[in-house]
């Protein structure tokens, strides 16, 4: 555990002394386990670092509405304690966005961007009962569904208390174009066509607003296309960060 400002962070370290040190942020109401299908892959040849962002898994909620930046200042305390520095960022969603702002504070080597909102456009943020229904869906992962439901706990809108619902709020309103601009590392944008969550315009704005970047959309998949393809995720980050 990693203690910030009295809170509590649960991650998982695998520090192999390599060059490149992936550091992998879920999305909103998820945690740890819903990266770990990817970030397994890297283990062997890369340092790799997971986290229950705050208020989600086993780490404490904070004690007040954090906006984003507070967020992402705890991430870069976390690294520094470390001593991880010039990391690669993995986000989705939610831990998406974290990554674009930190990105834009602090230095990064490259970033990988899975279905990661920048403006305020959500449809419909995806609750408990709709990951799990993902889980059920893709072959390999069924598995997990029954793991998910004892450990995710109901940290969506609904059910999530005062201050998860005022950090969620902030999180749909917050737009990051300003931050987007500043981001001058090479970056992969990974989206599914079919996201019903968020739209892949988003996808294509974002490619404009940062400098070196590129989407690559996944046909017919969802805002779980990271993991309704696993494998050509693992190859497509393979291949970006060499």
């Amino acid at each position: 555990m990693f203690n910030y400002e009295n809170i509590n962070i649960n991650y998982e370290y695998i520090d192999n002394k390599k060059e490149n040190t992936l550091v992998f942020l879920h999305g909103w109401g998820q945690n740890i386990q819903m990266m770990l299908p990817i970030a397994n892959a890297f283990t062997k040849d890369n340092n790799v670092l997971v986290m229950d962002l705050p208020g989600f898994g086993k780490s404490s909620e904070p004690s007040y509405p954090w906006d984003l930046d507070k967020f992402v200042d705890m991430i870069h305390e976390l690294l520094k304690s470390l001593k991880i520095t010039n990391p690669i960022l993995i986000g989705h969603s939610f831990g998406g966005k974290l990554s674009m702002i930190y990105a834009s504070k602090y230095k990064v080597k490259k970033l990988i961007l899975l279905s990661s909102p920048y403006k305020g456009e959500y449809k419909k943020i995806p609750l408990k009962v709709k990951i799990l229904k993902f889980l059920a869906r893709i072959p390999g992962l069924k598995s997990m569904a029954n793991f998910f439901k004892k450990r995710m706990g109901s940290n969506d809108y609904k059910n999530a208390t005062p201050t998860m619902r005022a950090i969620l709020v902030k999180h749909v309103n917050y737009d990051v174009t300003e931050n987007l601009k500043k981001i001058n590392v090479p970056t992969i944008i990974i989206w599914g066509t079919n996201d019903t969550t968020v739209s892949i315009n988003q996808a294509y704005e974002i490619e404009k607003l940062i400098k070196d970047s590129a989407v690559i959309p996944y046909e017919g998949m969802t805002h779980f296309a990271y993991l309704e393809d696993k494998q050509k995720t693992i190859n497509v980050i393979n291949s970006f960060i060499g």
